[in-house]
């Protein structure tokens, strides 16, 4: 009765759906890996928003690493920034994708060491970006500021490039041991990305805060997968009983008697 499954065609469509049973699990197990990786994500990034500010000194010091944990904490210092050391990060885009930079100004606390202080982004003024851009002052003398504390950037965790042989003080990641080399001061771990005090005439342009990853999209493509490997075999059965219909309606018909010849 249902020889035909021992067929070329039902054998190769049979081993293509016992395949696609575990691949497909497979699949929902990853998306529902992903899901539990972006919801820890914006619980953290949630959390760190919430915080309450904390001296930067309280979570950052000279060659030490911004952890998952305090990364967006807002932070307070108290101190001056020095202009005349400020240098911009190369190929940044603002919230049109627009290119530019982000400028990157030292920020000499009241004890001598040194924070990095991301103030915004501000367009490129040419298309070769080889001349130091035009940059508004940030307000000058001594002032406290809030940011958000963020660890250093690498090529690993960016995919940017740190390119050598930049035009002077343009530089590819905002790196705090780089820093430290460049302007020979103790730079504090990580860099901040400025809130208060606001830029006037909003620029430099601001820096959004991170946003929540789409974890609940990760969560349907679980379930969706998963429904995809319960059909499957669904399918498959519905497809042999059809065969099997099909071949005992052939065989049910019964071939039609041949005419009489005519004289």
């Amino acid at each position: 009765m249902y020889r035909f499954l021992l067929s070329r065609q039902w054998v190769i469509l049979t081993l293509v759906a016992v395949l696609l049973i575990p691949t497909m699990i497979k699949l929902g197990f990853w998306q529902m890996h992903r899901y539990e990786e972006r919801t820890a994500r914006n619980d953290l990034v949630a959390h760190a928003l919430e915080a309450s500010p904390v001296p930067v000194e309280s979570l950052t010091a000279p060659g030490q690493k911004i952890t998952t944990g305090e990364r967006y904490r807002t932070v307070t210092a108290k101190g001056r920034f020095d202009t005349d050391r400020e240098v911009v990060v190369r190929r940044r885009t603002d919230g049109d994708d627009n290119i530019g930079y982000h400028v990157l100004t030292p920020f000499v606390l009241n004890d001598g060491k040194v924070l990095l202080v991301n103030r915004g982004w501000i367009p490129a003024d040419g298309p070769s970006q080889t001349a130091f851009p035009k940059i508004p002052a940030p307000p000058g003398g001594e002032l406290t500021l809030t940011g958000r504390l963020m660890p250093d950037e690498t090529t690993e965790a960016s995919g940017i490039k740190d390119l050598e042989g930049l035009p002077d003080r343009q530089i590819m990641l905002i790196n705090s041991e780089q820093q430290a080399e460049r302007l020979d001061a103790p730079v504090l771990g990580g860099y901040v990305v400025l809130k208060t005090p606001e830029p006037k005439n909003d620029t430099p342009k601001a820096i959004g805060g991170p946003g929540n990853e789409n974890a609940a999209l990760n969560f349907a493509y679980a379930i969706q997968w998963w429904l995809f490997a319960a059909a499957v075999p669904v399918g498959w059965w519905f497809l042999v009983r059809r065969e099997k219909r099909d071949r005992e309606t052939v065989e049910d018909v019964e071939p039609a008697e041949p005419e009489p010849a005519t004289v």
